[in-house]
């Protein structure tokens, strides 16, 4: 229960203010506040009482204290006054008067109101490596080397420049080794990376109905019965 400002409502300011129920119903002034009832007292010769459950009040506005009750709620909260309804047709023939006498006890229930909040969660989506072995084929060009022997056409002229003019005994008898370069090509392998593909995470809204149980409270009448 709040007051017009949100705050909390002080009991002890609204005791002798005004009481209104929908609508502008006149409720009364507040006479007493109990730990469950709000007592007011409304008109001015034939006076009604009333007990108003504290929990249909809604708000004070430091004028008037405000309730959730409509006119024909207050037939229930009325309580009635023991001297105006005493029974005019009682025995006067007896010494002991017998009166009928009507008390109204309100019967307070709780009602179950389920209220909705957004709360987030989050789910977690990751990316990881897969590890896969891919084969390219490429073509390589290396140079091969071949031997390929041909004779040389000696003439008889003694001069013939096929003849060596001063034959050096020693390179017949050692060996000697030419050193010729070849070329080949070898693969270079570099890894570069492209997008292959999008993965889209949408949300949409779900609407599932769900139970909830919860224990109420209702106050009952229980009747004891004490003849003396």
């Amino acid at each position: 229960m709040s007051s017009e400002k949100g705050k909390a409502i002080n009991w002890n300011e609204v005791i002798g203010e005004e009481a209104l129920g929908e609508s502008g119903l006149d409720l009364g002034t507040i006479k007493e506040v109990t730990d469950d009832y709000i007592v007011t007292e409304a008109g001015m010769l034939n006076k009604r009482m009333y007990h108003l459950p504290k929990s249909s009040a809604k708000y004070f506005n430091g004028v008037f204290l405000n309730f959730s009750l409509n006119e024909s709620d207050l037939t229930t909260y009325e309580q009635k006054d023991k001297e105006s309804i005493l029974n005019s047709n009682s025995f006067s023939e007896s010494s002991d008067k017998l009166t009928k006498e009507e008390t109204s006890i309100p019967l307070i229930s709780e009602d179950l109101q389920v209220a909705k909040s957004i709360t987030e969660d989050s789910i977690k989506i990751r990316k990881e490596p897969s590890k896969e072995t891919k084969t390219v084929q490429i073509e390589l060009v290396h140079e091969k080397v071949t031997i390929q022997k041909r004779p040389i056409v000696r003439s008889d002229n003694k001069s013939d420049s096929t003849y060596l003019s001063k034959p050096e005994s020693s390179s017949l008898d050692s060996k000697t080794e030419f050193r010729i370069p070849i070329k080949r090509e070898e693969p270079v392998v570099t890894k570069k990376s492209f997008v292959r593909e999008e993965v889209i995470v949408k949300k949409r809204p779900i609407t599932e109905t769900r139970e909830v149980t919860k224990e109420v409270t209702s106050e009952k009448v229980n009747v004891a019965d004490n003849i003396v």
